[in-house]
């Protein structure tokens, strides 16, 4: 079910609008979601959002509930961008989309109301791989400083070819075939080659220093677990910050499909740790 204005409003909790800005060069034109807490007197944190939907699927309203729960909380601006999808857009289509949309509300945060040294990237799944796609484009292009990047279960690693993504295999939400699915999508005949691009797929990134903390969770018994920790790793090895959640017994999407399970209580509680530091630092 697609989300209206008035669900995102939330009985006047939240101004609602969206904005068409340009694309990237000779591309059309995006579309951003842009919710604002009602009566905001000063810059405020700014939210960059990237829907989930394994390159294939979904829209810019998707995953925003949780997201205004805590704009209420920390009364942050969430901005979401609709950004192309594969197959019909393939690489680097996507994720300069969401560059694009990122430098843009960059460059209107005084109108958004936004403090643009406390803007914060974040997705789920797909949206969690292309926002680690997009700190690693911005740090590359000295782009939009970041002041961190919040990764859900991200989708990180086209090979497909780990323990985990083995194990899940004809099981799941997002099993094996799923993944390498969404990834052919995306890549086409590269998928799994040596030629693929860390703004594709950030596993395959040989540098991740200089980028902003991170914050890493999937569950163990899911698709993207190993490639998670392993990106985890490759962070602290390049002598970043990044924090790590593997939460057992949790498959891909489990907080949103059972979310008054103990673990997804637990899985929420430990974002809004995460983020309520980031935004006091």
């Amino acid at each position: 079910m697609k989300l209206s204005d008035d669900d995102l409003r939330r009985d006047g909790a939240f101004d609602v609008e969206e904005r068409v800005v340009p694309g990237p060069t000779g591309a059309p034109d995006l579309s951003l979601l842009i919710c604002t807490p009602a009566g905001l007197a000063g810059p405020a944190p700014g939210f960059f959002l990237i829907h989930g939907g394994g390159m294939v699927s979904g829209n810019n309203r998707q995953g925003m509930l949780e997201m205004l729960d805590w704009a209420e909380e920390f009364g942050l601006v969430v901005v979401s961008v609709e950004y192309r999808l594969a197959p019909e857009t393939p690489h680097p289509g996507p994720v300069e989309d969401c560059y694009a949309g990122l430098v843009w509300t960059a460059e209107h945060a005084a109108e958004l109301n936004i403090d643009p040294a406390r803007i914060i990237v974040a997705g789920h799944s797909a949206g969690g791989g292309l926002a680690a796609a997009l700190a690693l484009l911005s740090r590359d292009r000295h782009g939009p400083a970041l002041a961190g990047q919040m990764l859900m279960c991200p989708m990180l690693d086209d090979r497909n070819n780990t323990v985990s993504a083995q194990q899940i295999d004809g099981i799941g939400i997002w099993d094996r075939t799923c993944n390498e699915t969404g990834w052919t999508a995306l890549l086409g005949d590269q998928r799994g080659s040596g030629d693929v691009s860390p703004y594709a797929a950030p596993i395959r990134a040989t540098d991740l220093s200089g980028l902003p903390p991170a914050f890493i969770d999937v569950g163990s018994a899911e698709t993207f677990r190993d490639e998670d920790v392993a990106y985890a790793s490759a962070i602290w090895a390049a002598g970043g910050v990044a924090e790590l959640h593997v939460w057992p017994g949790g498959y891909h999407g489990y907080y949103g499909f059972a979310p008054h399970a103990q673990i997804s209580r637990e899985t929420r509680a430990a974002r809004l740790q995460w983020l309520r530091r980031r935004l006091e630092s």
